[in-house]
Formats: structure tokens, sequence, C-alpha cells
């Protein structure tokens, strides 16, 4: 069953299951970001509302996962890190699917007529998407900001 958190905050994030499966990161960025990883160095991603689509098999699943994204002050290991640290951007919502395939998601919120933020972002292990990083169609940042 997918669960859908609108807000995130610390009671928020304790709902998130323990368990393996897919998520989708709503990230809002406020200004426009030059990206550093040395694969999309200097290409510009603009300011708007950005979804990623994401996988957790490890330990802790989706919960440990969406925890670490979350946080502003890590070490970049993937590249949506440089989305979600040092105050680029922050995580406004996610939707969380146990047992669910990243891929297929991406398929989904693609086919919904959301562009690809930049090739290969995300998808470098797969070889089935061009990116894990979509921008949304309709820009959801002004109503973030404003509670909205």
């Amino acid at each position: 069953m997918s669960i859908f958190i609108q807000e995130i905050n610390d009671q928020t994030l304790r709902q998130l299951p323990k368990t393996a499966g897919a998520y989708v990161l709503v990230i809002a960025l406020e200004a426009d970001l030059t990206l550093q990883n040395k694969r999309f160095a200097g290409k510009i991603l603009p300011k708007g509302t950005y979804l990623y689509c994401g996988s957790a098999n490890g330990p802790g699943g989706i919960a440990a996962r969406v925890r670490r994204h979350c946080k502003q002050d890590k070490k970049p290991h993937w590249h949506v890190d440089e989305l979600t640290s040092n105050g680029a951007g922050r995580v406004v919502s996610v939707l969380v699917v146990p047992g669910g395939d990243e891929c297929e998601l991406r398929q989904t919120l693609q086919g919904q007529g959301n562009d690809v933020g930049e090739l290969y972002f995300g998808s470098s292990d797969c070889m089935k998407c061009s990116s894990h990083l979509l921008k949304l169609k309709s820009d959801l940042t002004m109503m973030t900001a404003e509670g909205g």
C-alpha cells in the first residue's frame, strides 16, 4: 500500500515503513542550481519542483533512505544529494511504495507530462530509464512556500 506524506517533519518521518521499496521525493528548488557532480558539472537545474524516484533495499529500508534525503547536512553520495544538501532545495513531500519499483514510478510520472530534469540523473545504474529526476510540469514551489 502506497503512503503519501504531504508535509515532512520529525513526526511524519517516523511514519515511514522500514521495508524495502521505492519512493518519490518532491523537492522544491527555490533558486536555479548549478550542479557540481563531475558528470553534470556546470549544468543548471532551473528553480521549480522536482520529482526524484529512488529505491531503498538496504538496512532500514525506505525509512532510513528518505530520512537521509531529508537531512540538509550530509556527505554527498547520490546525485540527488546535490538538490537536498546545504540549503540548495528541500524535500517537501514524499510518496513511498513498499515493494515498489522506482522505474515504474518514474514511467508513470513522466507519462503525466512531467519533463526529464537532467538526462541520466539518478539513473546511472539503470538500463531502462533516461533519468530518475523529473521536473514537475506545474510548478508547486509557490504553493509550498505559501503553505498551500
